[in-house]
This record gives structure tokens, C-alpha cells and sequence, in this order.
């Protein structure tokens, strides 16, 4: 490992002393921090893929049901029904933190129309009525997938961040502060005996 190029005094062994102290509670500081990150990240992951498979496995049942819908129904009557909303949803948008890092929270608000469905019961029919519930009720779980799903990737992101930073400290930095306080010490040492030689020939003399 390549030390840093210093002069030897006793001045620079004591600077590199304290960084040396602080590098290493820095790096258990991060690493503490990366275990627990990772921790969390995979309560969230998990959290994730349960909600992928629900959200996957409902979507898949409404588009069944509005394929059903759509084939009972003539084209006309059933473009105009579905291309109606429901209901109107505003979406507040915020952050939390998760460990130090920023991920999205959105919250909805749902305004049903005060009239119930946008068409006439005579125009339309019970599985199309089925289907609009159905994909109406599907919409906050989408937008909490999204949530989560993008918080799973910021997470991801820092603890990439930070496994490099714990490695640089643990693989470069702290080695290089070692070597330099041993070259320092050695020098040191080899100069107080050269000394004390010095002061040996002069006292014979």
C-alpha cells in the first residue's frame, strides 16, 4: 500500500494520528449504517413484491373482465361508458426519509360523482358496471407500486453509494494512514537513535 507522501515530524504523526481516529469511527459509523440500510431495504423489497403480485393478479382479472365486458356490449355504447371517469383523484405529492434518504409519499383523494356511474343502467352492462369498480378500485394500489417501487431504487442507489465509501475507507484510506504513522514512526525512531550516536561520539571525544 502506497503512503502518503509527508514530511516525518512529529507534527504530521500527530495529524495523522487523529485522521486515522476519525477514518475509523467514520467507518464503522458507515458501516452500521449500510447493514441497517440493508435491513430496511429488504423489509421494503419484500413489502414489494408482495403488492407486484397482488396488483399483477387483480389487473389481470379486470382486463379479463372487461374483455367479458367489451364482447357483450356493442363497441359504440362500450368506448363511450369506459372513456367517462368515475371518479376525479387528486394526488398529493411528498417525501419521507428512509434512512437518510428522500423517497417519494403520495396520498389520494378520491371525488365520486355525486350522479353514480357516468352512463344510463339501460345502456350498459352489469360486467361492465363490475369492470369500472373493479379498475377504480385498483388505482391506489398502483400509484403505492410506483411508491414503493421507487423508493426500492433510490435505496438501492445509496447503499451502492455508500458500500463505496465504507470500501475506499477500509481498502485505501485507513492502509494509507497506517503506513504513513508506521514510515513516520520508523523515521522518527531511526533519527533519535542517530542522535543519541551523535551525542555518544561527541561525549567519547
Amino acid at each position: 500500500m502506497a503512503r502518503l507522501n509527508v514530511n516525518p515530524t512529529r507534527m504530521e504523526l500527530k495529524k495523522l494520528k487523529a485522521r486515522l481516529t476519525t477514518a475509523v469511527r467514520g467507518h464503522k459509523l458507515l458501516k452500521d449504517k449500510s447493514d441497517e440500510m440493508i435491513r430496511r431495504f429488504t423489509v421494503i423489497i419484500r413489502e414489494n413484491k408482495a403488492l407486484r403480485d397482488e396488483v399483477e393478479a387483480e389487473l389481470s382479472q379486470t382486463l379479463r373482465q372487461f374483455s367479458v365486458a367489451r364482447s357483450v356490449t356493442p363497441a359504440y355504447s362500450a368506448e363511450t361508458a369506459f372513456s367517462m371517469p368515475t371518479v376525479a383523484v387528486k394526488a398529493e405529492c411528498g417525501v419521507k426519509s428512509v434512512m437518510g434518504v428522500d423517497v417519494p409519499e403520495v396520498s389520494l383523494t378520491e371525488e365520486k360523482r355525486v350522479d353514480g356511474l357516468p352512463y344510463a343502467f339501460s345502456e350498459i352492462t352489469s360486467e361492465a358496471d363490475y369492470s369500472v369498480g373493479k379498475i377504480s378500485a385498483l388505482l391506489p394500489k398502483l400509484v403505492k407500486l410506483a411508491q414503493t417501487e421507487k423508493t426500492v431504487r433510490l435505496l438501492a442507489d445509496e447503499i451502492e453509494r455508500n458500500k463505496r465509501r465504507v470500501n475506499a475507507l477500509e481498502y485505501i484510506m485507513i492502509p494509507q494512514l497506517e503506513e504513513t504513522i508506521k514510515y513516520i514512526r520508523d523515521k522518527l525512531d531511526e533519527n533519535e537513535r542517530a542522535a543519541i550516536v551523535r551525542l555518544m561520539k561527541v561525549k567519547n571525544k
